[in-house]
């Protein structure tokens, strides 16, 4: 959609062909000053948006449905509700056709630790197989990004009675096997697991050590940049633990000082930058009843990785997906876990990079003859059945759109849901397909982005919706019909909020960069915008290879913020540059091997884009970002000083030689194969031509873009004779919160805003 704009009054109107008389003139006059008139007033009656709105009072706070759990019988599900005292939390249980509360599964004034006087609080729990032992995550604490280590307890419905998992430290990842009999538990790099009728501890490695060998937790880059920080697995029979072990003795350390009162801690953890030693990754499979562990064959290949594991439906065979230390080769491998041989089934190569999503949708089936898998190997993400042998039987879905995510299986009735970008790459729509490929239902109806959480029978699902116009709206829904059963959340509180507020609009628009390609924006405009007025816009920018911030949904306090700048007298402008997602291959591809190019060249178009507009001030465009797009902004303002008064960058990285292993030599290959695209586009080759007012802000304490960067940054620029101006936070990480952070560090991006666009 491409933005039309009208002039107010037509000086021109071909439809009347008589003069109007001057007593229509009149009325039009007085009809058009009565419309701005009490349009003014309306606006008048709404509140300004304050900052402490966004980041303090939760004004803006939208409601979630709380530990939703489907129940094995396909009928009921539970969810967290909280008691009348706040005290503490109740588990309830709900009927599934009607999402009325049955009643009561875990009354939570009955979890009373030994010793202590009050009930349990806890972040998360999780259903044993048999639904009738819960395993309950206490004073859990984060690591890393998706790592996090608990105090974890079991509680017995039936015989009522509450027990802690073990009494040696924290652990992290406790899981139930599938019989419900054992959990099994990482602590202290080592994997363990506790029988349950006699709550007796089991060590099954002894060797783990922090900063050397890690069992069963993935190290730092395999968590960060292939999503998981549980590296373990029950085998479907209960019998087997398959897991992944991390020698990392030869990766080097990077070193970052925690600001204490006198001395600074220093706190040292295995980073792998780009062409730097990796940890060598090892398979095993632990046999409970022999007490043994078998090492899987995963190759002779050193240097390699294993992004995926997990058990078919056989209890004896175990698949993996290997990859080449430059991802351009992807193998999925089944091993035999009585003897770990293993055979290479599925192979896919890449001119570029094969990706390797989070959620990479490797589906085995019951029947033990087929798993499904998704793809973009013919240009566009689809899903395709296989045999177990890695023989392809069909492609599923076809079509020049992306299969954004893969919810269910119902093998009953043949049926796949799934979400897509077939309606628009600005929205998620839910659909459900058959086995053949032939019916294809979209079970979706507004505009928007959906998501769905499925029932293990897939005979129900709870829906998850929203859109730039609709906060999240959260419904229970029969399958595969899609009729809605209840509505569980549709933030009436939140719409009064916003009811009561001044916003801006905000509108999706397209152009064409210099190379012909069509590009995706949205603009957010003043709610008082007056198309005869000239504003400054700052443009939003993340801009890295997948990612999408021009979508339909319902975004958090950053948007709230962008809000606060438009009643400022600000437009707030983001767009997706070559290299983002949801539009195919070639679109997500444009950029490997030189990132920064072409990314920074389409934000520079989509700045004299919005230069020409006749409400845009071109004297004064500013452009902000955060990581990628702190890397994004910094760059735009370096090589588009002719266009870009001001910018902000956030955790930038500043050279892609400072960055991770598996994210870098993704887009990259390694700087030994390929110098020029890690130096030609980054921010420190670039800082001579710095010409407009630039911010840098950086935690100290960011384990993921380490604050090296914006320190070399900082020094290149010094010894350029650059002004500017940076920040930096003591101990915050990369997400830059704790306390009043987050609201001092919007407070000082506005007035920084204010004084220099």
């Amino acid at each position: 959609m491409s933005f039309i704009f009208y002039p107010l009054f037509p000086m021109h109107c071909t439809l009347h062909t008589k003069k109007p008389q001057s007593k229509q003139i009149i009325l039009i006059v007085i009809a058009v000053f009565l419309f701005f008139f009490y349009s003014d007033l309306c606006a008048q009656d709404k509140q300004p948006i304050t900052l402490e709105n966004i980041f303090e009072d939760q004004t803006f706070y939208q409601y979630d449905v709380q530990g939703i759990r489907w129940m094995k019988d396909g009928e009921h599900y539970t969810s967290v509700v909280p008691d009348d005292t706040a005290y503490y939390e109740h588990i309830l249980r709900y009927d599934v056709s009607t999402a009325e509360v049955v009643d009561t599964l875990v009354n939570g004034a009955k979890l009373l630790p030994e010793d202590e006087p009050y009930a349990l609080a806890f972040d998360d729990y999780q259903l044993g197989p048999d639904e009738q032992q819960v395993l309950f995550a206490t004073e859990t604490e984060p690591v890393y990004r998706r790592s996090t280590k608990a105090y974890y307890y079991l509680y017995n419905i039936k015989q009522d009675s509450f027990q802690a998992l073990d009494d040696g430290g924290k652990q992290s990842y406790a899981t139930f096997s599938p019989d419900g009999s054992k959990v099994a538990f990482v602590r202290d790099n080592n994997l363990y697991y506790v029988t349950i009728d006699d709550m007796q501890l089991h060590q099954v490695t002894e060797d783990g050590k922090f900063n050397e060998l890690i069992h069963a937790s993935a190290d730092w880059v395999y968590e960060e940049e292939f999503g998981f920080a549980k590296a373990f697995y029950w085998s479907p029979d209960s019998e087997k633990i398959a897991f992944l072990s991390f020698n990392e003795a030869a990766v080097k350390e990077y070193n970052m000082q925690l600001w204490n009162e006198l001395y600074p801690e220093d706190y040292r953890f295995k980073y792998p930058k780009a062409g730097e030693q990796n940890a060598e990754v090892s398979l095993s499979v632990y046999h409970l009843s022999e007490n043994k562990i078998v090492s899987v064959d995963v190759g002779a290949e050193t240097d390699m990785y294993i992004p995926r594991f997990q058990w078919t439906q056989d209890p004896n065979v175990l698949s993996f997906i290997r990859m080449n230390r430059l991802q351009n080769r992807m193998e999925i491998l089944h091993a035999d876990a009585g003897d770990g041989a293993n055979e290479v089934i599925l192979r896919e190569t890449s001119d570029t990079y094969v990706d390797v999503e989070f959620n990479d949708n490797l589906t085995y089936l019951e029947d033990r003859e087929h798993f499904i898998l998704s793809s973009e190997k013919e240009g566009y993400k689809h899903i395709y059945l296989y045999n177990i042998e890695g023989g392809q039987e069909r492609k599923i879905t076809e079509g020049k759109w992306e299969v954004s995510e893969l919810l269910g299986v119902d093998e009953e009735k043949e049926l796949i849901y799934f979400t897509s970008t077939e309606e628009s790459p600005l929205e998620r729509h839910l659909y459900s397909i058959d086995f053949e490929g032939k019916e294809k239902r979209k079970l979706s109806q507004e505009a928007g982005t959906y998501n769905a959480d499925f029932s293990p029978d897939c005979d129900f699902y709870i829906q998850n919706y929203s859109s730039s116009q609709t906060p999240l709206k959260i419904s229970l829904h029969e399958a595969p019909s899609g009729d809605v059963v209840r509505v569980l959340e549709n933030n009436p509180e939140l719409l009064d909020s916003l009811d009561k507020y001044q916003l801006g609009t905000k509108e999706f628009f397209s152009f064409r960069n210099t190379e012909d390609t069509l590009l995706y924006g949205y603009m957010i405009k003043p709610a008082d915008f007056n198309p005869s007025k000239e504003y400054p816009v700052l443009m939003y920018v993340y801009g890295g290879p997948g990612s999408q911030t021009v979508q339909d949904e319902w975004l958090g306090y950053r948007d709230y913020w962008h809000h606060y700048l438009t009643q400022e007298g600000y437009i707030v402008v983001s767009i997706d540059n070559r290299g983002t997602g949801s539009r195919g291959k070639a679109f997500k591809h444009t950029t490997y091997g030189q990132l920064g190019k072409y990314e920074v060249q389409d934000q520079i178009n989509g700045a004299r884009y919005l230069s020409r507009l006749p409400f845009v001030n071109p004297d004064r465009i500013g452009i902000w970002g955060w990581s990628y797009g702190g890397y994004m902004s910094s760059l735009a303002l370096f090589m588009g000083n002719d266009v870009f008064k001001s910018a902000i960058a956030v955790a930038p990285v500043t050279n892609w030689r400072f960055y991770d292993t598996i994210y870098t030599e993704r887009y990259l290959q390694t700087p030994q194969l390929n110098p020029e695209g890690y130096d030609a586009y980054s921010p420190l080759t670039h800082v001579a031509k710095l010409e407009g007012n630039y911010l840098l802000v950086h935690g100290t304490g960011d384990d993921n873009v380490h604050v090296q960067n914006s320190l070399m940054l900082q020094d290149a620029l010094i010894s350029a004779g650059k002004q500017f101006e940076s920040f930096f936070y003591p101990n915050r990480n990369h997400g830059i919160y704790g306390g009043n952070t987050r609201l001092h560090l919007y407070r000082m991006m506005t007035v920084f805003i204010k004084d220099n666009l």
